[in-house]
């Protein structure tokens, strides 16, 4: 699978996932929260499965890994 997933993206999607992770300790305290683990591992491998159906891409053509 190549990558799919832009640079701007990636930052997103990691942030996105440690701060769903900190609810698993903070807050609600919830294990709901470690569904963070999904944006985190997309955003460091800068591949997206759900992307690839539908053909999107966040990174340049040149960015192919």
């Amino acid at each position: 699978m190549e990558r799919n997933v832009g640079t701007l993206d990636r930052s997103i999607r990691v942030i996105a996932g440690l701060i769903l992770i900190s609810l698993v300790f903070f807050g609600p305290q919830t294990p709901w929260g470690w569904i963070g683990i999904v944006p985190i591992l997309t955003g460091l491998t800068a591949r997206c499965p759900a992307y690839a159906p539908f053909g999107i891409r966040t990174c340049s053509k040149s960015n192919k890994g």
